[in-house]
């Protein structure tokens, strides 16, 4: 049905969408999150197997996955679950990528509470978050953390996600 909305100009509303110009006006401040969060989630997540997607509901607060999407090694999961992970091609380093566009000594994670951060040490071809070459970021859930050729993904755990929510 074509109208006309409050400027005047021609629109076209089905009822449900149609303007109520005798509706209260609420000013609330009470937030709540339902089914649209958690298809937001549900959105970040659509790259992710079933399995991953139950590795990563499984997750305990306080950790975090990557998980390669690009790179020798696609589909290898690692948990973040320490203060500090480090990452590089030393066969010591708690993220072992072996290619040698990946320095010994590349990147490491920094837990912070319930939040990451990923860190470059001064790597040859740097780490990148979301394609911006950084020095050090802190992470958001679905970012994409690249270390030489490898394109991981990163996934806060589910409980810190919904507590951070609820604030």
């Amino acid at each position: 049905m074509t109208e006309h909305d409050e400027h005047g100009n021609e629109a076209e509303f089905r009822d449900a969408e149609k303007p109520d110009a005798e509706a209260p006006h609420r000013d609330d401040a009470t937030v709540t999150y339902g089914d649209e969060f958690a298809a937001q989630l549900a959105a970040l997540d659509s790259d992710a197997s079933p399995e991953e997607l139950d590795a990563i509901a499984a997750l305990p607060s306080g950790s975090a996955l990557l998980v390669v999407r690009r790179g020798p090694n696609v589909g290898a999961r690692f948990l973040l679950d320490a203060d500090l992970t480090t990452v590089g091609r030393h066969p010591e380093a708690d993220i072992f990528l072996d290619d040698v566009t990946v320095s010994r000594r590349h990147a490491e994670f920094l837990r912070h509470g319930t939040a990451f951060e990923v860190k470059d040490l001064g790597s040859l071809n740097g780490t990148y978050f979301d394609g911006v070459r950084i020095d050090t970021a802190l992470l958001s859930d679905g970012a994409e953390v690249q270390v030489g050729k490898f394109r991981l993904t990163f996934y806060a755990s589910r409980l810190d996600l919904a507590h951070l929510a609820g604030r």
